[in-house]
Protein backbone atom coordinates (compact mmCIF):
# COMPACT_ATOMS: atom_id res chain seq x y z
CA UNK A 1 0.00 0.00 0.00
CA UNK A 2 1.44 3.82 -0.93
CA UNK A 3 1.91 6.23 1.78
CA UNK A 4 0.60 9.46 0.80
CA UNK A 5 3.62 11.89 1.66
CA UNK A 6 6.07 9.06 2.84
CA UNK A 7 8.64 11.40 4.46
CA UNK A 8 6.05 13.59 6.43
CA UNK A 9 4.21 10.57 7.45
CA UNK A 10 7.44 8.77 8.78
CA UNK A 11 8.52 12.25 10.71
CA UNK A 12 4.60 12.73 11.56
CA UNK A 13 4.99 9.40 13.61
CA UNK A 14 8.04 9.86 15.16
CA UNK A 15 6.94 12.78 16.59
CA UNK A 16 4.19 11.05 17.84
CA UNK A 17 5.61 8.92 19.50
CA UNK A 18 7.38 11.21 21.43
CA UNK A 19 4.22 12.27 23.18
CA UNK A 20 4.76 16.17 22.75
CA UNK A 21 1.75 16.34 19.78
CA UNK A 22 -1.99 14.68 19.91
CA UNK A 23 -4.21 13.57 17.12
CA UNK A 24 -6.42 16.63 16.54
CA UNK A 25 -10.11 14.80 16.73
CA UNK A 26 -12.71 16.85 14.71
CA UNK A 27 -14.83 18.11 17.98
CA UNK A 28 -14.55 21.32 16.41
CA UNK A 29 -17.59 23.96 16.44
CA UNK A 30 -17.98 22.63 12.93
CA UNK A 31 -18.91 19.28 14.01
CA UNK A 32 -22.53 20.14 14.85
CA UNK A 33 -22.53 20.27 10.93
CA UNK A 34 -24.57 17.43 9.63
CA UNK A 35 -23.17 16.17 6.55
CA UNK A 36 -25.50 14.08 4.36
CA UNK A 37 -24.78 11.38 1.96
CA UNK A 38 -27.37 10.53 -0.78
CA UNK A 39 -27.96 8.04 -3.32
CA UNK A 40 -29.80 9.37 -6.55
CA UNK A 41 -31.64 11.87 -4.32
CA UNK A 42 -32.67 9.49 -1.38
CA UNK A 43 -30.84 10.15 1.95
CA UNK A 44 -28.37 7.06 2.78
CA UNK A 45 -26.94 8.49 5.90
CA UNK A 46 -26.14 11.83 7.69
CA UNK A 47 -23.49 12.28 9.90
CA UNK A 48 -21.19 14.72 11.77
CA UNK A 49 -17.11 14.67 12.00
CA UNK A 50 -17.54 12.63 15.01
CA UNK A 51 -19.60 10.24 13.63
CA UNK A 52 -17.21 10.24 10.41
CA UNK A 53 -14.29 9.89 12.66
CA UNK A 54 -15.49 6.01 14.23
CA UNK A 55 -15.73 4.91 10.80
CA UNK A 56 -12.24 6.22 9.27
CA UNK A 57 -8.72 6.33 9.97
CA UNK A 58 -7.28 9.91 9.77
CA UNK A 59 -3.52 10.38 8.34
CA UNK A 60 -1.52 13.08 7.74
CA UNK A 61 -1.60 13.86 3.96
CA UNK A 62 1.05 16.01 2.15
CA UNK A 63 -0.41 17.24 -0.60
CA UNK A 64 -0.17 20.34 -3.81
CA UNK A 65 -2.56 22.89 -2.64
CA UNK A 66 -3.74 24.11 -5.66
CA UNK A 67 -5.67 26.79 -4.26
CA UNK A 68 -2.40 28.39 -3.14
CA UNK A 69 0.72 26.73 -5.71
CA UNK A 70 2.33 25.54 -2.51
CA UNK A 71 2.82 22.20 -0.35
CA UNK A 72 0.67 21.50 2.52
CA UNK A 73 -0.28 18.85 5.21
CA UNK A 74 -3.86 17.94 6.17
CA UNK A 75 -5.09 15.48 8.69
CA UNK A 76 -7.26 13.37 6.48
CA UNK A 77 -9.79 10.30 5.65
CA UNK A 78 -9.80 8.27 2.93
CA UNK A 79 -13.04 8.60 0.72
CA UNK A 80 -12.96 5.16 -0.65
CA UNK A 81 -12.79 3.50 2.88
CA UNK A 82 -15.63 6.15 4.31
CA UNK A 83 -17.93 5.38 1.13
CA UNK A 84 -17.36 1.44 1.83
CA UNK A 85 -18.54 2.40 5.43
CA UNK A 86 -21.81 4.19 3.77
CA UNK A 87 -22.47 2.84 0.70
CA UNK A 88 -20.99 -0.61 0.93
CA UNK A 89 -19.38 -1.48 -2.75
CA UNK A 90 -22.90 0.06 -4.14
CA UNK A 91 -21.09 3.38 -4.72
CA UNK A 92 -18.41 1.92 -7.15
CA UNK A 93 -20.84 1.33 -9.89
CA UNK A 94 -22.07 5.04 -9.92
CA UNK A 95 -21.10 6.98 -12.63
CA UNK A 96 -20.23 10.01 -10.21
CA UNK A 97 -20.11 11.94 -6.94
CA UNK A 98 -21.91 14.96 -6.50
CA UNK A 99 -20.08 17.20 -3.96
CA UNK A 100 -22.68 20.13 -2.32
CA UNK A 101 -20.58 22.79 -0.80
CA UNK A 102 -21.87 25.43 1.77
CA UNK A 103 -21.31 28.12 -1.05
CA UNK A 104 -23.18 26.63 -3.67
CA UNK A 105 -20.48 24.91 -5.50
CA UNK A 106 -21.81 21.62 -6.75
CA UNK A 107 -18.63 19.65 -8.86
CA UNK A 108 -19.58 16.25 -10.27
CA UNK A 109 -17.22 13.75 -10.11
CA UNK A 110 -16.68 10.55 -12.35
CA UNK A 111 -16.22 7.61 -9.96
CA UNK A 112 -13.55 6.47 -12.41
CA UNK A 113 -11.08 9.49 -11.28
CA UNK A 114 -11.79 7.78 -7.48
CA UNK A 115 -11.21 3.92 -8.52
CA UNK A 116 -7.79 5.31 -10.28
CA UNK A 117 -6.78 7.85 -7.83
CA UNK A 118 -6.14 8.24 -3.98
CA UNK A 119 -8.83 10.77 -2.55
CA UNK A 120 -9.28 11.96 0.89
CA UNK A 121 -11.19 14.25 2.57
CA UNK A 122 -9.25 16.67 5.20
CA UNK A 123 -10.86 18.01 8.04
CA UNK A 124 -8.03 20.11 9.51
CA UNK A 125 -4.06 21.27 8.96
CA UNK A 126 -1.75 19.02 10.32
CA UNK A 127 0.28 21.95 11.89
CA UNK A 128 -2.76 22.95 14.12
CA UNK A 129 -3.40 26.17 12.37
CA UNK A 130 -6.70 27.06 11.35
CA UNK A 131 -8.45 25.11 8.88
CA UNK A 132 -8.47 27.70 6.47
CA UNK A 133 -6.21 29.17 2.62
CA UNK A 134 -6.41 31.60 0.70
CA UNK A 135 -7.40 31.15 -2.54
CA UNK A 136 -5.21 32.97 -4.76
CA UNK A 137 -7.47 31.54 -7.92
CA UNK A 138 -10.15 33.60 -6.44
CA UNK A 139 -8.88 37.12 -5.40
CA UNK A 140 -6.82 36.39 -2.27
CA UNK A 141 -10.09 35.07 -0.47
CA UNK A 142 -9.64 33.93 2.70
CA UNK A 143 -11.87 30.59 3.35
CA UNK A 144 -12.86 28.27 5.19
CA UNK A 145 -12.65 24.45 4.43
CA UNK A 146 -14.71 22.87 6.94
CA UNK A 147 -16.37 20.61 7.38
CA UNK A 148 -14.55 18.47 4.76
CA UNK A 149 -12.81 19.66 1.65
CA UNK A 150 -11.96 16.96 -0.83
CA UNK A 151 -8.31 16.89 -1.72
CA UNK A 152 -5.95 14.20 -3.46
CA UNK A 153 -2.66 12.25 -3.42
CA UNK A 154 -1.24 14.33 -6.30
CA UNK A 155 2.19 15.00 -5.92
CA UNK A 156 3.86 12.23 -7.57
CA UNK A 157 0.09 12.59 -10.15
CA UNK A 158 0.96 14.69 -13.69
CA UNK A 159 -2.65 14.35 -14.19
CA UNK A 160 -3.88 15.03 -10.63
CA UNK A 161 -1.52 18.06 -10.63
CA UNK A 162 -2.13 19.34 -14.51
CA UNK A 163 -5.96 19.14 -13.29
CA UNK A 164 -5.28 22.06 -10.85
CA UNK A 165 -8.13 23.02 -8.12
CA UNK A 166 -10.39 21.01 -10.23
CA UNK A 167 -12.32 18.33 -8.11
CA UNK A 168 -11.18 19.69 -5.05
CA UNK A 169 -14.69 21.15 -3.23
CA UNK A 170 -14.11 22.79 0.07
CA UNK A 171 -16.95 23.21 2.68
CA UNK A 172 -18.72 20.21 1.57
CA UNK A 173 -22.03 19.28 3.57
CA UNK A 174 -23.42 16.48 0.80
CA UNK A 175 -22.12 13.45 -1.42
CA UNK A 176 -24.47 12.00 -3.69
CA UNK A 177 -23.95 9.35 -5.82
CA UNK A 178 -25.69 9.29 -9.14
CA UNK A 179 -25.80 8.71 -13.02
CA UNK A 180 -24.90 12.06 -14.77
CA UNK A 181 -27.79 11.69 -17.35
CA UNK A 182 -30.71 11.24 -15.01
CA UNK A 183 -29.40 13.61 -12.62
CA UNK A 184 -28.52 16.70 -15.40
CA UNK A 185 -30.67 15.67 -18.13
CA UNK A 186 -30.44 19.19 -20.19
CA UNK A 187 -27.26 19.22 -20.17
CA UNK A 188 -26.45 17.45 -23.02
CA UNK A 189 -25.78 18.57 -26.67
CA UNK A 190 -28.91 17.68 -28.60
CA UNK A 191 -29.11 16.09 -32.23
CA UNK A 192 -26.06 15.40 -33.88
CA UNK A 193 -22.86 17.54 -33.23
CA UNK A 194 -19.40 17.85 -33.97
CA UNK A 195 -16.35 16.35 -32.22
CA UNK A 196 -15.31 20.18 -30.91
CA UNK A 197 -18.80 20.50 -29.14
CA UNK A 198 -18.75 17.22 -28.04
CA UNK A 199 -15.22 17.73 -26.49
CA UNK A 200 -16.41 21.04 -25.12
CA UNK A 201 -18.98 19.97 -23.42
CA UNK A 202 -16.70 17.58 -21.66
CA UNK A 203 -14.44 20.31 -20.50
CA UNK A 204 -17.40 22.23 -19.24
CA UNK A 205 -17.88 19.65 -17.27
CA UNK A 206 -14.94 19.64 -15.68
CA UNK A 207 -14.32 23.24 -15.60
CA UNK A 208 -17.50 25.44 -15.26
CA UNK A 209 -20.61 22.83 -14.08
CA UNK A 210 -19.19 23.37 -10.75
CA UNK A 211 -20.05 26.69 -10.24
CA UNK A 212 -22.68 27.43 -13.26
CA UNK A 213 -25.90 26.39 -14.34
CA UNK A 214 -27.36 25.17 -18.09
CA UNK A 215 -30.83 25.13 -18.10
CA UNK A 216 -31.03 25.81 -14.67
CA UNK A 217 -28.63 22.49 -13.48
CA UNK A 218 -25.16 22.63 -12.27
CA UNK A 219 -23.63 24.63 -9.53
CA UNK A 220 -25.29 27.56 -7.30
CA UNK A 221 -21.91 29.53 -6.74
CA UNK A 222 -22.33 31.37 -10.47
CA UNK A 223 -24.93 32.26 -13.27
CA UNK A 224 -26.80 30.15 -15.29
CA UNK A 225 -25.26 30.89 -18.76
CA UNK A 226 -27.66 29.37 -21.25
CA UNK A 227 -31.62 30.19 -20.05
CA UNK A 228 -33.34 32.25 -21.22
CA UNK A 229 -30.38 33.95 -22.65
CA UNK A 230 -27.06 32.67 -23.57
CA UNK A 231 -23.75 33.81 -22.65
CA UNK A 232 -22.56 33.95 -26.23
CA UNK A 233 -25.78 35.75 -27.33
CA UNK A 234 -24.76 38.56 -24.90
CA UNK A 235 -20.59 38.59 -24.56
CA UNK A 236 -18.61 39.87 -27.45
CA UNK A 237 -16.77 36.66 -28.75
CA UNK A 238 -13.35 38.09 -27.93
CA UNK A 239 -14.50 39.32 -24.60
CA UNK A 240 -15.63 35.59 -24.00
CA UNK A 241 -12.51 34.03 -24.24
CA UNK A 242 -10.84 36.76 -22.22
CA UNK A 243 -13.62 36.09 -19.57
CA UNK A 244 -12.57 31.90 -19.26
CA UNK A 245 -8.60 32.73 -19.55
CA UNK A 246 -8.59 35.61 -17.26
CA UNK A 247 -11.10 37.07 -15.67
CA UNK A 248 -10.06 40.02 -13.67
CA UNK A 249 -8.78 41.34 -17.35
CA UNK A 250 -12.95 42.01 -17.83
CA UNK A 251 -14.08 42.31 -14.14
CA UNK A 252 -11.86 44.04 -11.46
CA UNK A 253 -12.06 41.93 -7.92
CA UNK A 254 -13.75 39.11 -9.32
CA UNK A 255 -13.76 35.72 -7.82
CA UNK A 256 -14.49 33.95 -10.70
CA UNK A 257 -10.84 31.54 -11.75
CA UNK A 258 -9.22 31.59 -14.58
CA UNK A 259 -9.50 28.37 -16.78
CA UNK A 260 -6.42 26.76 -14.93
CA UNK A 261 -2.93 27.53 -16.38
CA UNK A 262 -1.77 24.25 -16.34
CA UNK A 263 -4.57 22.60 -18.42
CA UNK A 264 -3.31 21.35 -21.76
CA UNK A 265 -4.07 23.03 -24.69
CA UNK A 266 -5.59 25.60 -23.16
CA UNK A 267 -6.47 27.68 -25.71
CA UNK A 268 -7.98 25.23 -27.91
CA UNK A 269 -9.91 23.86 -24.90
CA UNK A 270 -11.54 27.75 -24.57
CA UNK A 271 -12.68 27.29 -27.43
CA UNK A 272 -13.84 24.20 -27.26
CA UNK A 273 -16.23 25.74 -24.17
CA UNK A 274 -17.25 28.00 -26.21
CA UNK A 275 -18.38 25.52 -29.28
CA UNK A 276 -20.36 23.24 -26.26
CA UNK A 277 -22.01 26.95 -25.40
CA UNK A 278 -22.89 27.90 -28.71
CA UNK A 279 -24.55 24.76 -29.56
CA UNK A 280 -26.78 24.60 -26.00
CA UNK A 281 -27.94 28.17 -26.94
CA UNK A 282 -30.00 26.45 -29.27
CA UNK A 283 -31.00 23.80 -26.70
CA UNK A 284 -32.99 26.14 -24.22
CA UNK A 285 -35.50 24.64 -21.43
CA UNK A 286 -37.22 25.92 -19.08
CA UNK A 287 -35.62 25.10 -15.70
CA UNK A 288 -39.26 25.09 -14.20
CA UNK A 289 -40.42 23.48 -16.78
CA UNK A 290 -40.94 19.67 -16.08
CA UNK A 291 -38.48 17.46 -19.14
Amino acid sequence: MKIPGSSYYILFLLILSSGNIFLPVPAFSQDGINIEFKDQGSIVRTLTLTELSNMADSIPLKVFEAHEKRERIYHAYPVRQLLDAIFGKSWEQSEEIVFTSTDGYQPSIPVARFLSHDAYFAFASADGTPFTLINILQNDELVKLGPLYLVWDNLQSKSLLNDGASGMPYQVIGIETTIFSIRYPNLSPVGKVSPQVKRGFLHFRKHCLACHTINGEGGGKAPELNYPNSVVEYFKPDYLVRWIENPTSIRYNTTMPALAKETPNRAQVIQEIIAYLKAMSAAKHDPKRIP
